[in-house]
């Protein structure tokens, strides 16, 4: 149904549609009529949905909080997750990769060659000169949220502080190619760029994902790619950005004895830092991290 200037404005904000989102649409419905490739309606979000989203994002950055003050060399991995969960459900939310799709476990642990998806277990034990993502995503009142970060366990070697180092310089350049009316693969050209001009790889498989009402909503965030392409992104957008860097080759092979762990085929080291933005109407806002 065509929505009049003074109608209120479907996005529930309260104001009229004149003073919302009528411009908005204009250019939206302008950049699809040109063939551009544009994000359906529904994964745009709402004031309303933003602030929850904003609320359940608090929970997951406080919890990568209380790890980055509890993690230590000699602990295990399983104890980590125990510090998340109970922190988690404290506050209100549930830990979002708790059995979703069958994963045992309420967070990630990735160590070393570890790419992704490492199960905690009480039998994994943090030594000095590893390094370790720990991925924490929550739901609260329906609304998720997701960010990771590494952290480096006593001595770590200067390849493996160089490595963490430029990934969180791969995920911030990433960040600042968001731009609203611009270009999703600007954020993986971006990454890749700075990647391999470190001599590292950007990995293949895996990217970020839009998040918000679901845990995985489109668009998939490629972490590699060519800028000028791929969807419009417009305000209202969520998703993660969360790149994949690895010391050699960008091949990995899934654990078959847990159908989740991620690691590299060489062997190398492989890090990742994660943030879930905000595409707003002048730029971006990082809301979990």
């Amino acid at each position: 149904m065509k929505m009049n200037r003074n109608d209120h404005c479907w996005c529930g904000s309260g104001l009229k549609y004149k003073k919302c989102h009528m411009n908005f649409d204009e250019k939206y419905e302008k950049l699809r009529e040109e063939g551009y490739e544009m994000p359906s309606r529904d994964i745009i979000k709402t004031p309303a949905q933003i602030e929850g989203i904003k609320k359940s994002a608090e929970i997951t950055k406080g919890a990568l909080d209380l790890v980055a003050e509890k993690i230590h060399e000699g602990m295990s991995t399983e104890e980590i997750n125990t510090i998340v969960h109970n922190y988690t459900i404290e506050k209100g939310g549930i830990p979002a990769p708790l059995n979703y799709q069958g994963f045992p476990k309420s967070i990630c642990t990735s160590i070393n060659e570890e790419v992704c998806h490492g199960i905690p277990d009480k039998d994994i034990i943090l030594r000095s000169g590893d390094i370790i993502n720990v991925d924490v995503s929550t739901i609260l009142d329906g609304y998720f949220s997701d960010s990771s970060r590494m952290f480096m366990i006593g001595d770590v070697s200067e390849e493996a502080k160089k490595l963490v180092e430029v990934t969180k310089e791969c995920l911030y350049k990433g960040i600042e190619a968001v731009k609203p009316w611009g270009f999703l693969d600007d954020i993986g050209a971006a990454i890749q760029e700075h990647a391999e001009a470190n001599g590292y790889s950007v990995v293949r498989d895996f990217g970020g994902h839009g998040i918000g009402l679901e845990f995985h909503e489109e668009p998939f965030v490629y972490h590699f790619g060519n800028k000028g392409e791929g969807m419009i992104l417009v305000p209202g957008m969520v998703f993660t950005i969360e790149p994949m860097i690895n010391a050699g080759g960008y091949s990995l092979f899934v654990d078959a004895d847990n159908d989740w762990t991620a690691i590299t085929d060489d062997g190398s080291l492989s890090a990742q830092w994660e943030h879930q933005i905000l595409v707003t109407e002048d730029g971006v806002e990082i809301i979990s991290k």
